[in-house]
């Protein structure tokens, strides 16, 4: 929270910066606000995510450079609030002047233009509105950089949990397995030698059973029989060799679950180090340089109902404020377009210096003048003067059909924001239920099968349902929270 609000401090005096100001104190503290309740629904667990999205705002280089674009367009304030600069002439005779004042020896001017009156003021206010227009272009690039932080920060908790799932469906499968054989090698032990020619074969996966358990597999039963049996073996009709030869294929149904848990174990694996390196280029960090994720992603709910978050996409939007502070501009533009038709006036002086002329052995003259002046630019080409002012009007006309458009494309973008947070917390619940109640079925066919030693088929089926269904759960609550981020971005 300390972060949070040092962020909201800075962006106040960002905007205060400028020489404009926002028409309304009450946007700024009804985006606060609504900033504050979004993060206080999971601010405990969120707090490496803070972290982090400070140290993007503060590494990154694309948000640097649209800062620092916002910082030079500032710098044209004092450049276009300035007078223009004075005009200085001199002159000087090679040979004296002669005058009835005297010899003039010089002719030095000195004029000060001033555009007409108000043009200054207009030319800094034009100017901060399109700085504050760069401001939100800077603040746009800075949402959708923490909603990538975010997206990205997510996604790995994401596989870390997958990955760390599947690595428990891994031992439970494996348990899975040694019971599987602790019950073909008792069944094989169990009947008579004659009964079990193959039974060493049988135990291990490679061997000619293993071939006929999977054939067996394939065709859909548990009671399928090797094509080719050795000969003088005898095979009875429901001794422990049928029971042994179930369980074996047990155990292959088993190991080939544990053969595509291991390799999706290895290919999320990879998707982490390639998100571990995004995550760290964004931040503008070394590419294996770790990163501390939240132990328990929970649910998160938006304290403010659909219309609510809607109105405040449209009051706090930076690319919407962006648009208003460009028409802004350009109805500043019209005035100045008015102006530049108004005349500019000048004001100078101008000193020329004699020498005392000799005439009939006197001295005459050789007093200094000086003499004030005053010009005046008189606009009657007003073609020019006309067309800018269109040209404004015009520019201010896109930019007004650029909101509308903008306006639709939020809202479609809020519509589906919302419909995905719905939707994950309905998944969410679905998830958790679906899942408590694979548990309990996983329970009760492992205890019928440890009586029966059947229906272990039915056991490996609900158990990869109830995997799926955990792997749904994590999904649904990360989708939820990138919904949130999403809406955040819009606000």
């Amino acid at each position: 929270m300390k972060t949070l609000f040092k962020v909201i401090k800075i962006s106040t005096e960002f905007l205060s910066f400028g020489t404009t100001k926002y028409t309304s104190s009450f946007r700024l503290l009804t985006s606060i606000f609504i900033i504050l309740q979004l993060l206080q629904t999971n601010l405990s667990q969120a707090q490496n995510l803070e972290r982090y999205l400070v140290e993007a705002g503060e590494k990154n280089p694309e948000l640097k450079a649209y800062f620092n674009d916002y910082l030079a367009t500032m710098e044209q304030i004092p450049q276009v609030g300035a007078l223009p600069d004075p005009e200085l002439t001199v002159g000087f005779f090679l040979q004296p002047m002669e005058r009835f004042m005297g010899n003039q020896l010089a002719d030095i001017r000195l004029m000060q233009m001033f555009p007409w009156f108000g043009m200054l003021r207009t030319q800094k206010d034009e100017v901060g509105k399109m700085a504050s227009a760069r401001y939100e272009v800077f603040e746009n690039a800075k949402n959708n950089l923490y909603y990538q932080v975010k997206s990205i920060y997510y996604e790995m908790y994401q596989l870390e949990e997958e990955i760390r799932i599947t690595e428990e469906n891994l031992k439970i499968l494996q348990t899975y397995e040694r019971i599987a054989l602790s019950r073909f090698k008792s069944s094989g032990t169990g009947g008579s030698s004659s009964n079990m020619p193959s039974s060493g074969s049988m135990d291990s996966p490679t061997g000619t059973s293993s071939g006929s358990s999977m054939g067996g597999m394939s065709s859909g039963g548990n009671n399928a029989r090797p094509s080719v049996k050795p000969a003088g073996s005898v095979v009875s009709d429901g001794g422990s060799m049928a029971s042994g030869k179930s369980t074996m294929s047990d155990v292959l149904r088993i190991r080939i679950q544990l053969k595509e848990l291991e390799s999706n174990l290895l290919t999320l694996q990879d998707q982490k180090a390639l998100l571990l390196t995004e995550f760290n280029k964004l931040l503008n960090r070394e590419m294996e340089e770790a990163v501390i994720l939240t132990d328990t992603l929970r649910e998160a709910t938006i304290p403010l109902d659909k219309i609510a978050l809607l109105d405040s996409i449209r009051i706090n939007n930076p690319m919407l404020k962006m648009l208003d502070a460009e028409a802004e501009a350009y109805e500043v533009q019209k005035e100045m377009a008015r102006l530049n038709g108004r005349p500019m006036l000048g004001i100078g002086v101008n000193y020329m210096p004699f020498s005392a002329r000799q005439e009939n052995g006197m001295d005459m003259g050789g007093k200094d003048m000086i003499m004030p002046m005053v010009s005046v630019t008189i606009p009657i080409w007003r073609k020019k003067y006309n067309a800018r002012h269109k040209e404004a009007e015009y520019n201010q006309l896109a930019v007004s059909q650029r909101k509308e458009d903008m306006v639709n494309q939020l809202e479609v973008e809020w519509s589906r924001a919302v419909r995905d947070l719905e939707d994950a917390s309905r998944k969410i619940q679905l998830y958790k239920d679906q899942a408590k109640l694979a548990e309990q079925t996983v329970q009760l066919l492992m205890t019928s099968y440890s009586g029966s030693g059947q229906g272990f088929e039915e056991v490996l089926k609900v158990q990869q349902q109830l995997l799926d269904y955990q792997l749904k759960l994590v999904e649904a609550i990360v989708n939820q929270h990138m919904s949130i981020a999403q809406i955040e971005a819009l606000m």
